[in-house]
């Protein structure tokens, strides 16, 4: 049946189906599960904080259970297998295919780094890039801390590691060079042809064919979403998505719809499913695609989300790394989680209950556990800190500890954003 209109229920429970949310997490997560998994979501964001999780691992553990992390290392961090990175949403895993539909934001941002704000970055850094390059082309793949390091012989003009690193992610911004997996998460950088197939990049669509085909990723990933949902999955121009939007509800491949409680028109995907329920337990990475559009979290979910980790201490209100909590088709809470590896224990550092929504403790103990394991920890720890945080020890059977200063001492890592992907 085409349906014309949603109830703000079946909207959450439409889009948590197409992220592949329902299925009671497996015992046993194979290789083909993990890519089935990716495919489903399309990318994986990159960040580089390790207080918990990076997070580029959260999503599949949060939709599979304990899946193997080596699994989606050897897929994703080697030079030959099927994934890449690039400026897809932010810093992101992607399909290897997939780069090819991104050639356009390549030029795009060749373009923009040349305008006058950003120009004399680009002409300082003119002679590092060509050496770059010319070493690059002679000894292969190379990470960036490996060019310019004290115990190299310095091989070019180089004017300090700060301007190696912008050439070098300049030359990515513009395709001139592409990952080469990672070593001890530190991007390898390569020429197109060390990597890719010959003409890669060079037979690569055309830009409105380009973000069409983007955008039938990010409708089948929503399941439903308003044009400005659909254009922040791959951060593309509004006016472009609405263009792509236009011609695919033309051809069939969109259904608009009404949604109940949203101002704006939606669009759903053909192939989403309405389930009448959806079971699910899970804690969410800051930038898992369930809650990464801050917009969409607040109207789908009514969840108001902004990361603290580059707040000040004491302004921050729910913690450092907080998770949102997932429970069937709500989000009920938050826990703010640090993975204590020399203690084995993972730490519940606050634990918060959302205004107006029932968190069921028990089956927050139970996520935790399984969260624990998963990251090869023996135990769980609750700090007296949140609304949940009594509930939540107690259905682990656990006395609260005190809440350490040192809980919100935590300085942030350098992460892999860029200011402006859009273009």
């Amino acid at each position: 049946m085409v349906r014309s209109s949603l109830s703000a229920a079946e909207a959450r429970r439409v889009a948590l189906a197409a992220q592949g949310f329902g299925r009671p997490p497996a015992t046993d997560v194979s290789t083909r599960a993990v890519n089935a998994a990716f495919a489903r979501l399309g990318l994986l964001q990159i960040d580089s904080v390790n207080v918990f999780e990076r997070s580029h691992y959260l999503p599949l553990f949060a939709r599979l259970g304990a899946y193997d992390r080596a699994t989606l290392d050897r897929l994703t961090l080697g030079r030959s297998g099927p994934y890449t990175e690039y400026w897809a949403h932010e810093a992101a895993l992607i399909p290897r295919d997939d780069l090819r539909l991104f050639r356009w934001r390549m030029d795009a941002l060749r373009e923009r780094d040349a305008g006058p704000t950003r120009i004399d970055g680009v002409t300082r850094t003119a002679g590092v890039r060509r050496e770059l390059h010319a070493l690059l082309r002679a000894e292969g793949p190379m990470r960036a801390s490996a060019v310019e390091h004290e115990s190299n012989v310095r091989r070019g003009p180089w004017w300090g590691w700060s301007d190696v690193k912008l050439g070098l992610e300049q030359m990515f911004r513009w395709g001139e060079a592409v990952s080469a997996g990672r070593s001890g998460f530190e991007r390898v950088y390569a020429l197109p042809e060390q990597v890719l197939p010959a003409g890669f990049l060079e037979t690569a669509p055309p830009r409105a064919a380009a973000v069409l085909e983007l955008v039938r990723h990010a409708t089948r990933a929503l399941g439903v979403g308003t044009r400005a949902d659909i254009a922040d999955y791959y951060r593309l121009r509004s006016d472009d998505t609405a263009g792509a939007i236009a011609e695919l509800t033309a051809a069939g491949e969109l259904l608009p719809v009404r949604v109940e409680g949203w101002g704006e028109r939606a669009w759903l995907h053909p192939d989403a499913r309405v389930p009448r329920q959806v079971t699910a337990d899970a804690v969410l990475s800051p930038f898992d695609p369930v809650v990464w559009f801050r917009r969409r979290a607040e109207r789908m979910y009514g969840f108001h989300y902004r990361i603290e980790i580059y707040t000040p201490a004491p302004k921050r209100v729910f913690g450092y790394y907080v998770l949102p909590v997932l429970q069937d088709d709500r989000l009920v809470g938050r826990v703010d989680l640090k993975s204590d590896r020399q203690r084995g224990v993972l730490r519940v550092r606050t634990a918060w209950q959302e205004p107006g929504e029932h968190l069921d403790a028990e089956r927050l103990a139970e996520t935790l556990r399984r969260t624990a394991a998963w990251q090869g920890l023996d135990e769980v720890e609750v700090t007296d800190r949140g609304t949940a945080a009594a509930a939540v020890a107690g259905a682990l059977g656990l006395p609260l500890v005190p809440h350490e200063a040192v809980d919100d001492a935590d300085a942030p890592e350098p992460t892999e954003h860029l200011d402006a992907v859009e273009a």
